[in-house]
């Protein structure tokens, strides 16, 4: 059963799901179930994956990549950083050439999780 949040991967098209109302006992795209998406935590390649939060004025600043930036290529980036807190899922997409980061209006103290994905890498949390 489908919760609040997952995010789910078609590997026949490349669809990315997010359930936005819990419930459907699976998803199919294209004809095969989806992929349910667990979010990794821990890095040991080179390209840095674990979203790093710092407080800024007004909020916050996610990086993807802490002392070195993700790849934003064409064939490699990161499609959208998100931060969830218990009310309100605030996300930023993004493309190649874009900076691999987002200021969101947030107070660090009210965040859940904040996670991003990678064309080439799935899915990380920090």
């Amino acid at each position: 059963m489908t919760q609040l949040r997952e995010i789910y991967y078609c590997e026949k098209c490349g669809n990315v799901v997010e359930i936005l109302n819990e419930g459907a006992p699976a998803l199919v795209c294209c004809g095969v179930p989806m992929v349910k998406l667990e979010a990794k935590t821990e890095d040991a390649s080179i390209e840095k994956h674990v979203p790093f939060v710092e407080e800024v004025e007004g909020g916050v600043l996610v990086k993807v990549g802490q002392n070195q930036e993700h790849p934003m290529l064409e064939n490699h980036y990161i499609k959208f950083i998100e931060v969830l807190r218990k009310d309100k899922v605030c996300r930023l997409e993004l493309k190649p050439d874009d900076k691999p980061e987002g200021f969101f209006p947030v107070k660090k103290e009210e965040i859940i999780e904040v996670r991003e994905w990678c064309n080439l890498h799935g899915l990380w949390k920090s």
